[in-house]
């Protein structure tokens, strides 16, 4: 799906030649009285007769006098807060999804100074509302709308946030695209693949290293995991250089398990078809990477991928067994589905070579943190202050919520073990933070930060499937470093 950007009024708007216009109305707007045309008049009367307000969210119009646009959307938003913009434009766009259309026109002229902060949520939630999976699925109708005008007040003011926006809405679709792949679709092998093509045109690089080169580097968490699967292992390398290569990179690390049975602790057979799911975080790097090939800040990223299954064959590791990480701690595997702190640990410690500016890792990790926090806000955990506040702050801009949990010393009691340095999980108290102080043992020197994704990364249900998130979150945070709003000295 194209976007576009327009400088239109009203007046102008009615005579845009599209499918369908939806035309975004603020419960405050004051539409001027002399106005005459078409959008306008309607708009008034509708307000004054109470046919557009927070009981009345929507009034469509077919073949309106005056306006070139066959369907006509009106959309109440009693506010501009994120939240509210996109449940208008979801609710909107139910009447606008018609055979046909293909060209829509969005108006949010009357919205003021906002306009521009309005811009990402609009564009997200006309993207989710038309996003179709059809891979797998042929019977899918594929998206027919493929092209969006936004009439803003003054357009090239907007032209930096627009293009941000854009940016985040394609990244956003890939990693949905791809986690909601199934397993046999979306191996380790096609997550490398994607990742080399998307290096190729954007012009950043990447290198795939695979079992042998793996296990010379020493990642014996990361291989204790991959070794009852069929499917070879890799761990993807993105490198995105857009500032002096004297400036420290940001590292993303994002889980990769491609599909999680539980391993020899196996899963219950229930939903377990969303284990595919549980690759959210490689599929959000991904994501970002994307996103970073249109909005091309100032600055390097490096992202890291570890990639594997986790299978329960005869080879698989057991509950008891110690496998010795890359840093040369060694853990002793209590729980075989506690398996992507495993791959994560030894992608921490490879991240340290690059002297990162920051380094945050984003997993489906717990479902401790699903009970947590429920679908609204991801888990963050960081000991840094600043950092946790830069991405926090990133995740309120964006409208990608997250909220910061305790990392006291005292949580990681339970990691003890009697043959090992450290078990691989606690007791079920605490399990997302536990979950946490696990990996931050691997941190040492490193400015760290951890976001859970386990009830953010997917929904479940009659809707089920990906939501792309957090790619919102990670884009606006590198967009801050690049501009220097997040300040971590």
């Amino acid at each position: 799906m194209n976007f576009q950007t327009k400088t239109l009024d009203w007046a102008q708007a009615a005579n845009l030649s599209v499918d369908a216009l939806l035309v975004l109305v603020p419960e405050k707007a004051r539409v001027p009285s002399s106005a005459k045309d078409p959008l306008s008049q309607m708009a008034r009367q509708a307000l004054a007769a109470g046919d557009l307000s927070a009981a009345a969210k929507t009034l469509s119009a077919y073949r309106l006098a005056g306006v070139k646009a066959p369907r006509v959307v009106f959309a109440f938003v009693s506010d501009v807060s994120a939240a509210v913009l996109r449940q208008a434009v979801a609710s909107a766009m139910a009447a606008i999804k018609q055979p046909g259309v293909k060209h829509l026109g969005v108006v949010t002229s009357l919205m003021g100074k906002p306009e521009l902060a309005a811009l990402q949520p609009i564009m997200l939630a006309l993207g989710d509302a038309t996003y179709s999976y059809t891979e797998t699925k042929p019977s899918a109708k594929a998206r027919e709308l493929n092209k969006v005008t936004l009439g803003l007040s003054h357009a090239p003011a907007a032209q930096l946030a627009f293009e941000q926006a854009w940016a985040t809405v394609r990244g956003v679709e890939l990693a949905k695209e791809w986690a909601n792949r199934p397993g046999n679709h979306a191996t380790p092998s096609c997550l490398a693949e994607v990742a080399k093509a998307l290096g190729r045109p954007a012009g950043f690089s990447t290198e795939v290293l695979g079992p042998k080169e793996v296990a010379k580097l020493g990642m014996g968490a990361f291989m204790a995991v991959a070794q009852g699967s069929a499917e070879p292992l890799r761990f993807i390398v993105l490198r995105y250089n857009g500032a002096a290569r004297t400036q420290a990179p940001v590292v993303l690390v994002g889980k990769g398990i491609t599909f999680d049975t539980g391993g020899i602790s196996i899963k219950p057979a229930g939903e377990m078809d969303e284990m595919k799911f549980d690759m959210g975080g490689a599929a959000s790097v991904l994501g970002v990477f994307e996103a970073l090939a249109h909005s091309r800040p100032k600055l390097n990223v490096v992202g890291l991928i570890p990639s594997c299954e986790n299978m329960p064959d005869g080879l698989a590791v057991k509950p008891g067994d110690v496998v010795t990480s890359m840093s040369g701690q060694t853990i002793e595997v209590l729980n075989t589905d506690a398996e992507g702190r495993l791959i994560l640990c030894d992608a921490l410690s490879y991240a340290k070579r690059f002297k990162p500016h920051s380094v945050i890792d984003v997993a489906t990790l717990t479902g401790a943190c699903v009970i947590a926090l429920g679908a609204v806000r991801s888990g963050l955990f960081s000991g840094d202050d600043a950092l946790a506040q830069a991405i926090s702050q990133a995740g309120e801009r964006s409208h990608d919520l997250c909220w910061r949990m305790p990392l006291d010393d005292a949580y990681a009691e339970g990691l003890k073990s009697n043959f090992a340095d450290m078990g691989n999980i606690a007791g079920r108290a605490a399990g997302s933070i536990t979950a946490a102080k696990f990996l931050q043992k691997f941190t040492a020197d490193m400015r760290w930060a951890h976001l859970d994704i386990a009830g953010t990364a997917w929904r479940s249900g009659a809707a089920k499937g990906s939501t792309g998130r957090p790619v919102p979150l990670l884009h606006q945070y590198l967009l801050d470093v690049a501009s220097g709003q997040a300040k971590l000295a």
